[in-house]
């Protein structure tokens, strides 16, 4: 595997002179643009490290899951730890992220679906209701607010500004019980009206015991063009999500069948025993307003609303959380100069958000809430402020520079055993953070780019009250400086593109996760932490799309992340973990894909991905095995007239039947680190779009 990495590493450099074969100028393909900053603009300028999901990546998977396209973006790790329960991680955030996201601020459009206590349900959203994803690495609070690892932006379907109406329906089966039914449809009723809803329904056995989950979403977005340079949307979100939870693995129960949940100890019951698992019923909605004042300006103004019931009957209780939270997001945008020697962008704008938080813990007697143990109440108060400049000149020199100011704080009070007359309160003092980037344009192909910024995190609702039921207010907020700089480059015709970045992230008072001897888990401040990173990501047509001749595209892609991140002075009563390896990062991740298109609609997608050695506890004695996954998937396209195109699909995933453990339990206590992942399986379906 050493030889494959330096041979991509090697290789990648060498595209100049191998792409000259491509440079005709018959065929040019679309320029990426992203719109990271409230405005469309190519990639290729962008100031900062990006990565771009968009619908054709998402298309190439089974339609069930983000995971296998969002970790084709270097630097980006999304782990599934059983059907449903899903985390992810941009440059090595994992430490503070057992389950699901923190650290890393999303937005669905303009409504954060980081709630006011930090804490992101990703795993509400189903696959085939997003038209695109753009991931922003490394900390950035010019525009976003508090984070430290960085920002995912997630555009709905039902944003298209097309005319025309569109309507699909997918439905797909597979191993392991999967059954996945999706429909969306994008329509324009009315001159200034357009909508779109997306409706999904999937279920699977899962592989292991105890690992059964059901998802039913529905989301829609509405929009009202009320003049021509205005617009009203609605964008609303219900999901009704339940799974069973199997627990983490000794090494030899996993070795001996990895398909057991996690079995009782004289200490402990079971989790089959205990029926664990979560229900999570969501529903996310806001109000989106966009105007244009004049030919210059633009103001938009959001406010949205959550509210989250959720249940989790544990190994050692059960849980109940009621979670609400409210918010407004504004902003002015302004374009001034011209747009051939120079022109600037200016930015100023606020987000408040409130979050309430009420925490339950109850005996658990085989997935029956018991009698209380624990119930406290929390309120999350977070809010910043933002202003942002950038200029051009000659649309070869871009210059950023952006400051926030973010303002955090949370109120608790205890309610069960005893109930606090009042609410205690933590407030975090306000914090800055500035971010300074540019961008250089060599030549038509070529960009140069360099930013330092600041992150700033601090711990969530569901750190600060743990499972533990301890609300730990002596949990600090983590900060850093990132320092990066990296390039960009193209053929003229797009048909090779070449991205890579180098950083250098300095974290102080990391937030990192212990377990107790109860399986109760903790967070603590773990010190310094010094993250070293290369980005490497490639991709070439070598047969350019066409529409003659019996190979119609082909296409190949190699994305490569190298990480040395290491704890600082990190010490734990006689422990000293200072220079360790950080805890659940690979050194290595290399992900490299094949497209393939022929006469009749027909075309064929694999991709393959290495995955080095894992370090699974903070002293780094244990470590999950590197391992190899190869997927694939077939597609043919059938017209049905001039409108309409039917499709049927099949693939496969771990087709090299490797066991390996995903979504791996960090610092477990006892030695359950480990969460099997499914052996080799398929999956196929027909789908139908107009």
């Amino acid at each position: 595997m050493i030889r494959v990495i330096l041979f991509c590493t090697l290789l990648i450099p060498a595209l100049p002179s191998v792409a000259i074969a491509l440079q005709d100028t018959t065929t040019h393909l679309a320029e990426v643009t992203v719109k990271a900053y409230f405005r469309e603009q190519p990639l290729l300028r962008l100031t900062t490290s990006a990565g771009v999901v968009g619908q054709t990546a998402l298309g190439h998977q089974s339609g069930t899951t983000l995971l296998p396209a969002i970790n084709t973006v270097p630097g980006v790790r999304m782990e599934e730890r059983s059907p449903g329960s899903y985390r992810l991680s941009l440059r090595g955030s994992l430490l503070r992220s057992p389950f699901g996201v923190r650290n890393v601020k999303v937005y669905l459009d303009e409504i954060p679906l980081t709630d006011a206590g930090g804490n992101t349900y990703i795993n509400l959203l189903d696959a085939g209701s997003i038209a695109g994803i753009e991931v922003l690495k490394g900390p950035d609070g010019s525009l976003f607010g508090a984070n430290s690892g960085g920002v995912v932006l997630i555009r709905p379907q039902g944003m298209n500004d097309g005319q025309d109406h569109q309507a699909s329906l997918r439905i797909n089966g597979g191993s392991f019980g999967l059954f996945h039914q999706q429909f969306a449809a994008a329509l324009n009723p009315s001159p200034g009206y357009r909508f779109g809803v997306s409706q999904a329904y999937q279920r699977a056995d899962g592989y292991r015991q105890n690992s059964a989950m059901k998802r039913a979403a529905f989301q829609t977005v509405q929009r009202w063009n009320y003049r021509p340079e205005s617009e009203l949307r609605l964008i609303a979100l219900y999901s009704d999500l339940r799974y069973l939870t199997p627990g983490g693995l000794t090494e030899a129960q996993y070795t001996e069948d990895p398909k057991l949940a996690r079995p009782a100890t004289p200490a402990t019951p079971g989790a089959l025993e205990q029926r664990a698992g979560i229900v999570n019923k969501t529903f996310i909605g806001g109000l989106v307003h966009d105007t244009r004042i004049g030919h210059r300006l633009r103001h938009v103004a959001t406010v949205f609303g959550s509210h989250t019931d959720f249940s989790n009957p544990f190994i050692t209780n059960y849980e109940i959380r009621n979670e609400a939270n409210v918010g407004f997001r504004t902003y002015l945008d302004y374009t001034g100069g011209s747009s051939g020697a120079f022109s600037w962008h200016a930015n100023v704008g606020m987000e408040w958000q409130y979050g309430k938080n009420d925490f339950a813990n109850y005996e658990n007697h085989g997935g029956v809430r018991g009698e209380a143990m624990a119930i406290d109440a929390l309120r999350s108060n977070q809010h910043f402020y933002f202003a942002r400049l950038s200029a051009d000149a000659y649309q070869r020199l871009l210059l950023e520079t952006s400051l926030s100011l973010n303002y955090y704080g949370y109120r608790f009070r205890t309610l069960f055993p005893e109930r606090e007359p009042r609410y205690s309160r933590r407030t975090f003092d306000g914090e800055w953070m500035p971010r300074v980037a540019l961008s250089y344009l060599f030549g038509p192909q070529w960009v140069g780019r360099a930013s330092v910024s600041r992150g700033y995190s601090p711990p969530t609702l569901e750190e600060v009250r743990a499972s533990d039921q301890l609300i730990n207010t002596a949990l600090n907020a983590e900060t850093g400086w990132n320092y990066e700089t990296g390039f960009r480059w193209q053929t003229l015709n797009r048909r090779v593109i070449v991205d890579g970045s180098v950083f250098y992230y300095r974290m102080q008072d990391a937030i990192i996760r212990q377990i107790l001897e109860t399986d109760a888990e903790f967070f603590d401040n773990a010190g310094g932490v010094t993250q070293r990173g290369a980005e490497l990501s490639a991709s070439a047509w070598v047969v350019a799309p066409d529409k003659t001749g019996w190979l119609r595209g082909l296409q190949l892609g190699s994305n490569l992340t190298l990480s040395k991140f290491r704890f600082g002075d990190y010490r734990i009563g006689d422990d000293d973990f200072t220079g360790n390896k950080l805890t659940g990062v690979p050194a290595t991740n290399l992900v490299s894909s094949l497209l393939m298109r022929f006469p009749k609609g027909l075309a064929a997608y694999a991709m393959h991905t290495y995955t080095s050695a894992i370090p699974l506890n903070d002293a780094n004695t244990v470590f999950a095995d590197a391992y190899h996954l190869l997927q694939a998937k077939l597609t043919w396209d059938k017209p049905l007239g001039n409108r309409m195109t039917f499709q049927v699909f099949a693939g496969g995933d771990n087709l090299l039947n490797q066991r390996y453990s995903l979504g791996n339990d960090i610092n477990a206590f006892g030695g359950r680190f480990f969460n099997a992942a499914s052996p080799r399986n398929f999956y196929g379906g027909i789908a139908v779009r107009y």
